[in-house]
């Protein structure tokens, strides 16, 4: 497989993590774009990319870390939705290398030893910044949850993870239509979505009706990202695979909380 392919078979879950990193789709590509256009200026940086999908999340790691990155979407905050001001905002004031730990062991499902050499640190330094992210996680402020989910198996361990992290859930939804009954009477502070729903309908539908009524934290739930992730279009910024670990749901939920 030559460099550009698997470059190009890596990049959806590298925009994954950029954007649950950064709290926007914006700002996550901006800096996935940044990471290239360098590897393609630094051959050193381009012949690290060989490494593998380690190689990748290294280089972007690396151009992130660097406070000399100033890409369109994290700069120029004048042009930037209220989000992203908030996401900025937050990001300037703390040092997220546990946030970084935590995503790169849960969403990204990268080993200890690798994790550690994408951030150039050791296996301790990153069980240690698990550890704190988790501790993070617990001080959230709790919230009220819709899931919008048709396998009712499914939808009963996310009632269960969410509940266990002291959310509460305001209702669960197998169609757009029962979707929309739920937040007609109940305003949630965060929205758990399945991509295919039980009657034919659409999660992503049922999202952008939501949306329309006001704005809330939503995470993707599908076993097929990368058809979500093509830069061609709008698209998630919070987004699970199935089938997924529940410390996976349980980073994004953190993450998503976080940025809003």
């Amino acid at each position: 497989m030559s460099l550009g392919d698997q470059i190009a078979a890596n990049l959806p879950y590298l925009r994954r993590y950029a954007r649950a990193l950064t709290g926007s789709q914006k700002s996550g590509d901006a800096f996935v774009r940044a990471t290239l256009e360098a590897a393609l200026a630094d051959p050193a940086l381009k012949a690290s990319l060989a490494d593998g999908r380690v190689g990748l999340y290294r280089a972007f790691t690396q151009l992130w870390s660097s406070a000399a990155l100033q890409p369109e979407g994290a700069a120029g905050l004048q042009t930037a939705s209220t989000h992203e001001i908030a996401a900025s905002e937050r990001l300037g004031a703390i040092t997220p290398l546990n946030r970084q730990a935590l995503l790169l062991t849960t969403l990204e499902d990268f080993s200890e030893a690798d994790t550690a050499a994408i951030m150039d640190i050791d296996e301790a330094q990153v069980r240690e910044l698990v550890r704190e992210a988790i501790d993070e996680i617990e001080r959230e402020s709790a919230t009220s949850v819709l899931i919008i989910e048709d396998e009712p198996l499914i939808a009963m361990q996310l009632e269960d993870l969410v509940t266990s992290l002291g959310h509460e859930v305001c209702g669960s939804a197998a169609t757009r239509s029962q979707a929309l009954d739920i937040v007609a009477h109940h305003k949630p502070g965060l929205v758990l979505a399945d991509i295919q729903l039980a009657d034919g309908s659409s999660g992503l539908d049922a999202v952008d009706d939501i949306l329309s009524i006001g704005s809330v934290p939503v995470i993707f739930i599908t076993a097929y990202p990368e058809r979500l992730l093509t830069g061609n279009r709008p698209e998630p910024t919070y987004l699970v695979t199935k089938p997924f670990r529940d410390a996976t749901v349980r980073t994004t939920i953190s993450q998503a909380l976080f940025f809003n």
